[in-house]
């Protein structure tokens, strides 16, 4: 996908927040941390570096969603962490219930808070959710590896 075309779905995806614009995207895609996973209808951009790993953003088609394909995307970047990982974070709004739900079934935890992060159109601004999982060594990439979660 080309950067325009990431911050077009950028935009349909995230209808409350600022869009990440076009020259945001070309300058991620220029650093060799950066790893997009594209499928049909949604992206998902990471970054990783020194054992850690990062969801810069995760988009899917407000057509596309709730078929599964977030879900698919987000196993995809797992899927290719390299075994030197030893964690994968990402930020969330706290108002974003289905995907915290997405993240909580995938062995996210949250780990932080940070208050009033992103600013919403005519309403108070949202906190956003720090969250981590924790990757065993040797099964970093692969998500049905990794132990069942309790509780």
């Amino acid at each position: 996908m080309t950067p325009a075309a990431l911050a077009a779905l950028h935009a349909a995806a995230f209808t409350q927040d600022r869009p990440w614009q076009e020259a945001e995207f070309a300058s991620l895609l220029d650093s060799p941390f950066v790893e997009l996973f594209t499928r049909p209808g949604g992206f998902a951009l990471t970054r990783t570096i020194a054992g850690e790993s990062e969801l810069l953003t995760l988009a899917v088609d407000p057509a596309r969603q709730r078929q599964g394909l977030g879900r698919a995307l987000l196993h995809d970047w797992l899927a290719a962490l390299p075994a030197d990982c030893d964690s994968a974070f990402l930020e969330v709004a706290a108002d974003n219930l289905p995907a915290r739900a997405l993240y909580a079934n995938e062995g996210f935890a949250q780990i932080a808070t940070r208050r009033a992060y992103y600013a919403r159109r005519g309403v108070a601004a949202v906190d956003a959710c720090i969250l981590r999982r924790m990757l065993t060594r040797g099964h970093c990439g692969d998500p049905a590896a990794l132990p069942a979660k309790s509780g």
